[in-house]
C-alpha cells in the first residue's frame, strides 16, 4: 500500500465543498481541514504508483477551488496507536 499525504491550497470560500469533492475521490481515505500553510490536507491510499498520479493528478488537482498541491509520499508509519495494540495482553 502507498500513502500520500497531499497539502492542498484552495479558494478561500470554497474550502468545504472543495473538502468534500476530494474525500468523495477514489483512493483519497481522509481529508482534514487545517490552520497554517495549507488549507486541507488529504491522506491517499493506493495499490501502486500509477494510482497516485490518476488519483492526484488526474482527480485532486482538477477539483474547482483547488489552487495548489504538495504531495508527500510516505515510506514508513509511526503509530503509538499500533504499538499500544500489538503489545497488548487484552486487560
Amino acid at each position: 500500500m502507498i500513502t500520500a499525504i497531499v497539502m492542498v491550497s484552495t479558494e478561500a470560500d470554497q474550502i468545504p465543498e472543495v473538502a468534500q469533492q476530494i474525500a468523495d475521490l477514489a483512493g483519497v481515505s481522509e481529508v482534514y481541514s487545517v490552520a497554517g500553510d495549507v488549507d486541507l490536507i488529504a491522506v491517499v491510499r493506493v495499490r501502486d504508483f500509477d494510482q497516485v498520479a490518476d488519483v492526484i493528478a488526474g482527480g485532486l488537482s482538477k477539483v474547482p477551488g483547488v489552487l495548489h498541491t504538495d504531495t508527500h509520499i510516505a515510506f514508513r508509519a509511526y503509530s503509538r496507536h499500533d504499538l499500544e495494540a500489538t503489545f497488548s495482553l487484552g486487560l
